[in-house]
């Protein structure tokens, strides 16, 4: 695919992901109805001709980046809603550009979260819960993953979570900006 068309053809997950942000930011969750919409919108527009990338590479991307989240979900750091946006991210963008934007939106989330404990005078706080979990990560095999939970859940150091479909849409930006500009 010539890659100044990627930007247009990836005008609807741009609106997705706006809607998701929006959503997200206001109750902490993004519904179903627009990470399913994400997915098979996703999947459908690799069968199109004007299409972002095939349907292998749709369907690859979409296991990348439920495969990346997932994980992070079985440990009680992001929600359900967040597995399937980052689904519906890869099957729009395949499995390369999805694991760019889920280590772009880990940098941007940290910034997000490190500018709330600020504001909120909460540094201190954010670094010994997440040298604990830390710990607790290392020693998983010795502790178990319900510990891991539990501890994770336990160490909040914000007042509310971070609206994940926020960094994932700078991300996205991000990667197709950067596709665009340069493939």
């Amino acid at each position: 695919m010539h890659s100044h068309k990627l930007t247009t053809n990836c005008a609807p997950l741009f609106a997705l992901l706006l809607c998701a942000a929006v959503t997200d930011l206001r109750a902490r969750r993004i519904p179903n109805w627009l990470t399913f919409s994400m997915v098979l919108a996703g999947l459908a527009q690799s069968l199109l001709p004007l299409r972002t990338v095939g349907f292998t590479t749709s369907l690859l991307g979409f296991l990348t980046g439920f495969g990346l989240t997932f994980i992070l979900f079985a440990l009680g750091a992001v929600g359900g809603g967040d597995v399937k946006l980052l689904a519906g991210v890869g099957a729009w963008l395949g499995p390369g550009p999805t694991l760019a934007v889920f280590a772009i939106e880990a940098i941007v989330g940290m910034a997000i979260v490190l500018t709330q404990a600020v504001w909120q005078g909460r540094v201190t706080t954010l670094l010994r819960n997440s040298t604990v979990l830390v710990i607790n990560l290392a020693h998983v095999g010795d502790v178990g993953v319900e510990h891991v939970t539990a501890t994770g859940k336990s160490c909040r150091s914000i007042e509310r979570p971070l609206p994940y479909a926020v960094p994932v849409l700078a991300a996205v930006a991000m990667v197709v900006a950067f596709r665009t500009f340069n493939g």
